[in-house]
């Protein structure tokens, strides 16, 4: 089941399975990040407030606005 990264905790990994239907302004920038689906990742930190958020993938920190955040569609693991 798909969930947010707004469900997640610092710590946690997940996998990104695909993307909200009604991100389609920020799909194509999020692909070009590396955020492809099947691409495992963890929660580094939120801000104070949750935007933004850090995760770590391939081996780099990327952090996203929680209005990117939320388009991505995630499985915990």
């Amino acid at each position: 089941m798909a969930i947010n990264l707004k469900n997640l905790s610092a710590g946690d990994l997940g996998k990104i399975v695909g993307f909200e239907q009604s991100g389609k302004a920020y799909r194509k920038r999020l692909l070009a990040m590396g955020l492809t689906p099947g691409t495992p990742f963890s929660v580094t930190r939120f801000a104070p407030l949750g935007d933004p958020v850090e995760i770590k993938l391939r081996g780099f920190s990327l952090t996203l606005r929680k209005a990117e955040a939320d388009i991505l569609l995630i499985e915990k693991l």
